[in-house]
Formats: C-alpha cells, structure tokens, sequence
C-alpha cells in the first residue's frame, strides 16, 4: 500500500507539472501573438482579396470646382482614403448629415482622408454655382466639392440616393456605402480601419485609437408626413395637391382652396403657374395650405417674396417657430433653397397656411422630420 501510495503521489506531481507546463506554452503563445500583432496585422492586410472589389469611377462631366481645382484635386486624391458624399444642397436629408462630415474632415485629413462632396443637383436652380459656393460657406465645408450638373458622376457611381456616401481605400478600391442619414459611428470606424490599414501598407506611423465624433444625430418621427412636390413632373406617381384643379402642366390656373382638407395634401389658392419642377405664383398674392404631423417642416423656394406662416388659422407660436423664421413668424426668401419653417420637439397635426406676398414666387417642395 505504501509502494502505491508513494507510486500515485509521483503520478501525480508528474501530471501536475506536465499541465503547468502546457499551460506555459499556450501561455507564451498567446504572448507572442498579441506583442506581434503589428506585424499579423500588416500580413493580414497585405493578403486581403480585393478582386470582390470595385474601383471608384473617374469623376466625370463636373462643371465647376469649389474649395479645389481639378489639378489640384488630381494630386490630392493620391494614396488617400476618399469619402465620396453624393449631396444637394437643398436636400434636408444631406444638410443634416453634413455636420459629421465636416467634423471627419476636421479631425481625419491630416491622417490621410480625403473628403469629395459631388453635388448632383435635384432642382435646376442647384446648377447654379454661386447658390452652391453660399451653400458650401453656409455649412461650414472646407473639403474639395465638385458640381455634377448632369449627373454623370451620378450615373458612374450607379447611384439613386441623396445623400449617399462612399469610401474608398487608399488604393481607390470601394470598400463601404451609406445611404440616408444615420450610421455615423459605423461609417466612422470604417474611416479609422482604412486609415490604419493604409498607414500600415505605406509604411507610416499608425495613430493610437480614437474616441469617435460626439455630435447629437437628428432624431426623426416613426411616423410623418412625406416629402411633398409641387411640380407636375417631379409629383408624377406621388400626386398630393388636393385642389380640385390638379396639374396643369405649364398652364395658369386660379386655384381655391376647399372647406374640407385632406391630411398629407397640399393646397394651393391664387392663380399659380404649373411647372415641371414648381409651382410658381401669378397673382400679386397667394396661399398655400397643408394639414401635416411631423415635427418639422421645410420648404425648398426660389425668388424673392416674404412669407407670413400660420398654424391652425392662428399666427406661429414661439413654441412652434421654425429656425429661419422672425419673432413675428414671417420669412423674407432672398436665396433659393431650403428653409425650415416648423421645428417642435415632438411630432404633431396642424394645418399649416402660407400666405405669399409678391407674384414669381415659386414653391418646389415640403420636406418633413
């Protein structure tokens, strides 16, 4: 018994070192792949297929430069990882996703990213470059923007969205897109990864992590009214005025608004003149109305005119008023394009009248949050 017991304490302590021992080993394993990952890192980046990939197309058919030249954004686009951002500067959905992106060029351009805002323009008057050069001042862009009047840049990228950003590595392979607002933080981090990866394969000193942009994102209704248009062409499919009358493609009609109101549908009252992408006020004076529920409210314009804002037959409430509003609740339009008229807290239903004080005055669209 004694010979078996001694025999078993042996076997054991034999075990026991054989475990401590394997455990050493993984142990330093693991040691050495953490303290090495620098190096798996620049490997794994290196054997990455990018055959799955699609280079980014030329830009194409641009018609004016803003903040660049094209000799200049040719040298610029070398070797850098390039956020392309596909926007229009009346588009409420691109001008809220502009603060993130102005914030990226801000913190990333000294580490290799490129920002290039292709501006492809909706409405005819985004064409023109002085209304875009206000726009780009206006919101703080500092990045190369490119007006693709005719789309073609548009069409090469295969695209159908405002906004829609893409983001090609330093070797200008297309490596992520976004479309709409939203999915800053992971379209951030894909940023971060391709910078790194770049100053890995180039041979540059890699930044420590950073934290991401802090920046509050716009917080939109499950439910709300639609985007509304109020030019025959751009309405087709999606026809929301409510008068009566209709379209009446390039004519002048005198429209009166009924008793009876629709929601989600627009009114117009006072003669008005149908156009492909407006409707565009004849008569010295006229009115627009809408019953709506959203949040906010937006209006795409052009022409000067001053535009007295009412809810629910009452002038706008303070608790109401929208951002280019006066105290008053009036709006004199100078520039064409967006302007917010309604901005609450939470989403609610009113009936919304515009009147409009000087004939050409013309209206293009409602946008709502």
């Amino acid at each position: 018994m004694k010979t078996e017991f001694k025999s078993a304490i042996i076997l054991g302590i034999l075990i026991a070192g054989g475990i401590v021992g394997i455990s050493v080993v993984f142990s330093t394993f693991e040691t050495q792949e953490f303290t090495s990952s620098n190096a798996d890192s620049k490997l794994n980046i290196q054997s990455i297929d990018k055959s799955k990939f699609k280079k980014a197309p030329e830009l194409v058919g641009i018609s004016g430069y803003i903040n660049t030249t094209p000799e200049e954004l040719k040298e610029k686009i070398k070797d850098k990882v390039v956020l392309y951002d596909i926007w229009t500067y009346s588009c409420i959905n691109c001008v809220r996703t502009l603060p993130f992106i102005t914030a990226w060029d801000e913190k990333y351009s000294d580490q290799g990213l490129l920002i290039i805002g292709i501006h492809s323009p909706e409405f005819e008057f985004e064409k023109d470059i002085s209304n875009v050069q206000m726009a780009v001042a206006k919101n703080g862009i500092k990045y190369p923007v490119v007006l693709d009047n005719d789309w073609e840049t548009w069409k090469a990228f295969d695209n159908r969205y405002w906004p829609h950003k893409f983001i090609a590595d330093h070797e200008g392979y297309l490596r992520y897109d976004h479309i709409g607002e939203g999915g800053y933080e992971e379209t951030e981090k894909v940023i971060q990864e391709l910078l790194k990866e770049r100053a890995t394969q180039l041979g540059l000193q890699t930044t420590e992590a950073q934290s991401l942009v802090n920046i509050d994102e716009f917080e939109h209704t499950n439910f709300r009214t639609p985007e509304l248009y109020l030019g025959y062409s751009l309405a087709s499919g999606r026809n929301q005025i409510g008068n009566q009358e209709g379209f009446n493609p390039e004519k002048e009609i005198q429209y009166i608004t009924p008793q009876n109101l629709r929601e989600n549908y627009f009114y117009m009252d006072g003669t008005w003149k149908n156009l492909d992408e407006s409707m565009q006020l004849v008569s010295n004076n006229g009115g627009i109305t809408l019953q709506y529920f959203a949040k906010e409210v937006n209006i795409v314009t052009a022409n000067e005119a001053e535009l007295s804002i009412f809810i629910d037959d009452k002038p706008i409430t303070l608790t109401l008023l929208g951002d280019d509003l006066d105290s008053d609740g009036k709006i004199l339009i100078k520039d064409d394009g967006l302007y917010n008229i309604v901005n609450t807290d939470e989403a609610e239903s009113h009936v919304l009248k515009i009147f409009v004080n000087k004939p050409n005055f013309e209206i293009f669209a409602f946008t709502f949050g």
